[in-house]
């Protein structure tokens, strides 16, 4: 296991490090936090990739990528690690490694990579938001729902800055947002991204037919991402959008 995550380690630097050698002579991406549950890579000044596993029947154990955005001390979470010990050990690097107050945890959709930890942060009294349609199948399902709901798109405060959580339309699931933080022009996509060479994934919930209009739309939204986060694997540029509007598009 260990030999795994050294491997994911380097991997996702190497990655992130070379992309940043075209976009940004600034920061290099580093790591700040390793386990055998949970490794943190800091991509930018005030953004923090957290990636969790989760043992699946069809995929072996998967690397699950969350978002942490920071500012003058807050921050905010797009997706719990898959568990509640592993988003234990991200709230208490959040509060004392970072020394930042969560402001809100907001899963993207309602899968177990999305929300499997949403106890722990509700432990903490940290508030959590979610898309009406995700709260609405994790009641269907019998599942741990968010707290607070929004219909189309919702606007996070965090310090001096905010981020948008916002439905496109139908992919991965029927829930499924994406969030912008436009302060850094980063894009946590989740699982309706797909990282490059990425196969469709699993399909169970999955509304294949609009796919790759929704992302379609995010790009047209979005014109001035330089970082793309998908739910599984590297993260990238719009070649990601790109990538899943063309893998889903027939």
């Amino acid at each position: 296991m260990k030999q795994i995550l050294f491997a994911l380690t380097i991997f996702l630097c190497g990655s992130l490090s070379a992309h940043y050698s075209l976009s940004s002579d600034t920061f290099k991406p580093k790591e700040v936090y390793h386990s055998e549950d949970l490794v943190i890579i800091q991509i930018s000044e005030n953004a923090f990739v957290h990636t969790s596993f989760l043992q699946t029947n069809d995929f072996g154990k998967v690397p699950c990528n969350g978002l942490i955005i920071r500012d003058s001390k807050e921050v905010l979470v797009f997706d719990t690690p898959t568990n509640n010990p592993s988003s234990e050990a991200l709230i208490q690097f959040i509060q004392k490694k970072l020394q930042c107050n969560i402001n809100a945890i907001v899963p993207t959709h309602f899968h177990e990579d999305c929300l499997g930890g949403l106890a722990a942060f509700h432990e903490h009294n940290i508030p959590s938001y979610a898309n009406m349609r995700t709260i609405e199948l994790t009641k269907a399902n019998q599942i741990i729902s968010p707290q607070n709901g929004f219909k189309d798109s919702m606007q996070l405060n965090l310090g001096k800055t905010f981020a948008k959580v916002t439905f496109f339309g139908e992919g991965h699931t029927k829930d499924n947002v994406v969030a912008y933080f436009p302060q850094e022009k980063i894009l946590f996509g989740g699982c309706l991204i797909k990282e490059l060479d990425a196969t469709k994934g699993y399909l169970g919930d999955a509304n294949v037919g609009e796919w790759s209009n929704t992302v379609e739309q995010i790009k047209k939204a979005y014109p001035n991402v330089q970082l793309v986060i998908p739910g599984h694997g590297k993260i990238g540029g719009n070649a990601l959008m790109d990538y899943t509007i063309t893998l889903f598009k027939n």
